[in-house]
């Protein structure tokens, strides 16, 4: 008997369904147990049968993430920004790299995207904070640099400012 090409669509659909859970949950196992890289090879093993997963693919973004592997990290949640451009989360993860990297503009970019896409993304807020805390800590001490003497008020607002951003030892 021949199955109609949206019923065979359909049943290899719900088919791969269970298959990407198993995937997904036996990399888990592998992450939490500390065989991160059989982990990673789970993920991409199962990325091979379908490609555009999300779930798959997002779990792969956080692993390279929590590796240090930023580049691909970022190459990975690009892509989910680009495929699904309505959803907060991978804007926020961009946005947790570019921050970790220096780069306050492009994280603060990112997290505006997220934000646009879902105003309450807890997550989103508080890395929200945190770029603008370390933006103000920017102009304030840019601020300082440019002043042709030395401000108090400048010195006091990014003294308050590191004490904020947890930076406060790296400056005695």
């Amino acid at each position: 008997m021949r199955l109609p090409l949206p019923l065979l669509m359909l049943l290899a659909a719900l088919a791969a369904g269970p298959v990407r859970a198993d995937d997904l949950a036996t990399a888990q196992r592998l992450w939490l147990s500390g065989q991160k890289t059989q982990a990673v090879d789970q993920i991409e093993q199962a990325l091979k049968r379908t490609p555009d997963d999300l779930q798959l693919r997002f779990a792969l973004g956080v692993m390279h993430m929590e590796l240090g592997e930023r580049a691909q990290a970022v190459r990975i949640f690009t892509g989910l920004t680009q495929d699904f451009p309505d959803l907060a989360d991978p804007y926020n993860n961009l946005a947790v790299l570019y921050a970790a990297a220096g780069q306050l503009d492009e994280a603060k970019a990112a997290l505006e995207q997220a934000l646009r896409l879902q105003p309450e993304h807890a997550q989103a807020q508080e890395n929200m904070g945190d770029v603008l805390v370390r933006l103000a800590l920017r102009a304030y001490q840019r601020a300082q640099k440019a002043s042709l003497a030395p401000s108090e008020a400048l010195a006091n607002k990014i003294s308050r400012t590191l004490a904020l951003t947890g930076d406060a030892a790296k400056t005695r």
